[in-house]
């Protein structure tokens, strides 16, 4: 334990100072926010303002943001530039470095989410959630499942040339698929249909229900099932696939 705390200070501190990761983490969400919400936040979109909309919207952008790309980019970096290799080599045990890795994750995306909040509520009049509970409880399940993914995705990743690509290419569409900055009951057939399973449409759809339809998470079932199962599929690929080694040539 005393090792995992150790370690857990260090990820914190070294999460910190990283102005790169303070942009991405925090800023850039926020930015997105205000820009969105002074755009069109005053239109209604699924019953509620725009603005509204919007922050469960830029709630599913950071945890997606945070927990899966900036995690598996950092992961990869790390492991192809022997990081983690010589990690293996001192007496921190793998699962405590991992776990504080992840820790350190989700403490980010909870303080990312005060952000957010804090933003609708100054900036558009937003109310204060009242089943906080409830919404912390989906963010963190959230954070874990995307997490998972994560982990999972950078054993798929062979090179650090190719991570924040290879990133990218997944959690950009889905962020436009999963009705983010706008609703997706456009899409066609098709689309709409792949939307449906994705991890983001069921955290955001789980977000909105707690804080704008009164819902408890314990009256959603289906999101956090859908998200249940994508954090566990995202564990078993990590589990086969996660390496502490450089790629080879």
């Amino acid at each position: 334990m005393k090792l995992f705390l150790h370690e857990l200070s260090y990820q914190l501190r070294l999460y910190s100072r990283s102005r790169e990761l303070a942009f991405f983490t925090f800023l850039l969400p926020m930015v997105l926010y205000l820009l969105l919400g002074f755009a069109y936040g005053d239109q209604e979109i699924q019953g509620v303002k725009g603005s509204d909309y919007l922050m469960t919207g830029t709630l599913g952008y950071g945890v997606i943001a945070t927990a899966f790309a900036g995690l598996s980019i950092v992961l990869v970096l790390r492991r192809e530039e022997g990081i983690l290799k010589r990690l293996r080599a001192t007496p921190l045990p793998a699962p405590a470095y991992l776990i504080a890795v992840l820790t350190t994750t989700l403490l980010a995306f909870l303080v990312q989410g005060v952000c957010i909040v804090a933003v609708g509520m100054l900036a558009f009049g937003a109310s204060f959630p009242s089943h906080l509970f409830s919404l912390v409880l989906s963010m963190l399940l959230g954070a874990a499942s995307f997490a998972a993914l994560g982990v999972g995705l950078t054993g798929l990743v062979r090179r650090s040339e190719g991570a924040s690509a290879i990133v990218n290419a997944i959690y950009l569409p889905m962020l436009f698929l999963s009705g983010s900055f706008f609703e997706s009951t456009n899409f066609p057939q098709l689309l709409q249909a792949v939307a449906d399973v994705l991890p983001l449409t069921y955290f955001i759809q789980l977000v909105f229900n707690v804080v704008w339809q009164g819902d408890q998470i314990w009256d959603r079932p289906e999101d956090v099932a859908g998200l249940v199962v994508w954090g566990l599929l995202g564990a078993f690929v990590a589990v086969r696939r996660f390496r502490w080694t450089p790629s080879e040539d």
